[in-house]
């Protein structure tokens, strides 16, 4: 779990790096070219992410935001052979926009009723 939970560390001070320099596109097309690992994940492999990262962002300096936390949650899952897609999301009233992370349709990185409230803007 160690070792998952600094790979999570490493992933979010990536993505951070991308929303530092304001490169939402570089993000969005690392997030969406991050291959699926051919191999077949183990039992329990997305919470054991999920809390991985959860974890990483306890132990980092700074608050991570729903789009760093949801990109290396997703590409740390397809890594480890998990289709997961990221989800952007936003809502008109007040307007506000989030991203999440899907594993065959059900929200593994948030509350689950997290895609009623937003209207689903991209998945990658």
């Amino acid at each position: 779990m160690f070792f998952l939970v600094v790979q999570a560390y490493l992933e979010l001070i990536r993505f951070h790096l991308y929303l530092a320099r304001g490169n939402f596109t570089a993000l969005h097309n690392k997030v969406r070219s991050c291959p699926i690992a051919r191999i077949s994940h183990s039992r329990g492999a997305v919470e054991r992410i999920c809390v991985a990262v959860d974890m990483a962002c306890i132990w980092y300096w700074k608050e991570a935001l729903c789009l760093q936390r949801s990109a290396a949650t997703a590409c740390l899952l397809k890594r480890y052979g998990v289709p997961a897609q990221m989800v952007i999301g936003a809502r008109q009233m007040p307007f506000k926009a989030h991203a999440w992370v899907e594993v065959g349709g059900r929200v593994v990185n948030d509350k689950p009723y997290t895609r009623d409230m937003y209207g689903v803007l991209d998945r990658c």
